[in-house]
């Protein structure tokens, strides 16, 4: 299995990895849920936009998959892409 570079990308940004700490806190969020959180706890301001950007890089990589149900779309935390770079360079 390749690591991809979207994963890489993905990994590269702060705020996504803030966005990621959140999904591994309480999966299954809104965006508003996820935009409420980066703010309250890492006092990120970033628009809904902003957010909802960065979680199409985190789909695009794999580690967040999403699902509407209704009016909401609920977000995913998927760390499966994880294993190709552990697969890759093991830890001895």
């Amino acid at each position: 299995m390749r690591v991809s570079d979207s994963l890489f990308k993905a990994l590269a940004d702060p705020t996504r990895r803030a966005i990621l700490d959140e999904l591994t806190d309480k999966d299954g969020q809104t965006l508003f849920e996820i935009c409420a959180r980066l703010s309250m706890k890492h006092g990120l301001g970033s628009s809904r936009q902003a957010i909802s950007q960065h979680l199409a890089v985190l789909e695009e990589a794999g580690l967040v998959s999403s699902r509407r149900d209704g009016r909401y779309k609920f977000h995913h935390l998927d760390t499966t892409p994880l294993r190709s770079i552990v697969e890759r360079w093991p830890i001895t």
